[in-house]
């Protein structure tokens, strides 16, 4: 029995150590591409001004995995998209850098924002701008922009900043939550997805910015967040002479809550940003679209 296990132990250590005396030739080489990535000069002014100050992934080339299936989409132009990137640059994020401050946008500005040839339809009309989670904004219809839409503040707003405006406010109140007092000036109001069949002066008669205001007290605040940084004291006012006394008083008390908020929470005073907003808006047209400095 003796002599059996020992002949056994003999045959295994054999073929361990056969097993431990061979060597195998591992292959040095990979599968990922170890080249240099090729940059052009919009991809180097994308890492200046937006990777390294604000920690954003400004993405023009089309990732599918980046798109909504719901659209059916097509690349965004890259001459048109650099256009589109100084302005919002200089349009959007400078001026929150000049009103707070860098370390606020790094901390809380969007991750991704991505763009697409073309407008997203669906059953509710078209989308050019739209978010997701706080974390990307997508901005379409960028091959239908010429230099004098480009250069038109009002009609560059309603495309596109009313929307990074509105979904910026979503992640501050991630962050840091808003004063409830806010959900109970029209908390009878508010009519969650039937907010479509309202229109502008019913909502504002209603104490509400905008239809979409109505859907509900999340929405409305950064709707009256983005559309009181947007507008004009005359375009403001004009909300509220629509709105009437009752539905001008609610929307002012909402108002005053939401510059509360953005002041007592992030050091953010809402008139200095709208006046900052307003007078780049106004200077838009004079900015070099052709150049990258």
């Amino acid at each position: 029995m003796k002599k059996q296990n020992i002949i056994w132990l003999v045959a295994l250590l054999t073929i361990f150590g056969g097993w431990s005396c061979s060597e195998d030739k591992l292959d040095s080489g990979t599968n990922f591409s170890t080249a240099p990535i090729a940059r052009n000069e919009f991809d180097k002014w994308l890492l200046k001004n937006y990777t390294y100050p604000y920690n954003i992934d400004f993405q023009y080339r089309l990732k599918d995995i980046e798109t909504s299936y719901t659209y059916n989409v097509v690349p965004a132009d890259s001459a048109k998209t650099a256009k589109l990137a100084i302005i919002t640059k200089y349009l959007w994020f400078d001026a929150y850098q000049e009103v707070v401050g860098d370390e606020f946008l790094k901390d809380s500005s969007p991750r991704v924002i991505t763009t697409i040839g073309i407008g997203g339809f669906s059953g509710r009309g078209e989308t050019v701008g739209s978010a997701e989670g706080g974390l990307k904004v997508t901005l379409y219809k960028v091959n239908s922009l010429d230099d004098a839409t480009l250069k038109n503040y009002d009609t560059m707003t309603e495309y596109y900043f009313r929307t990074m405006h509105h979904e910026f406010t979503h992640i501050l109140n991630q962050k840091k939550p808003y004063n409830t007092a806010f959900d109970q000036v029209t908390r009878d109001a508010y009519v969650n997805n039937d907010w479509i069949n309202v229109n502008l002066p019913a909502a504002n008669r209603a104490g509400f910015v905008s239809p979409y205001a109505m859907m509900n007290t999340g929405e409305d605040f950064a709707e009256t967040f983005a559309y009181y940084v947007i507008s004009t004291p005359k375009q403001w006012n004009d909300i509220l002479q629509r709105a009437g006394s009752s539905g001008a008083a609610h929307i002012t008390s909402k108002a005053n809550l939401v510059k509360e908020y953005a002041l007592s929470q992030w050091g953010l005073d809402l008139d200095k940003l709208r006046e900052t907003v307003l007078r780049r808006g106004g200077q838009i047209a004079t900015l070099d679209l052709e150049h990258f400095n």
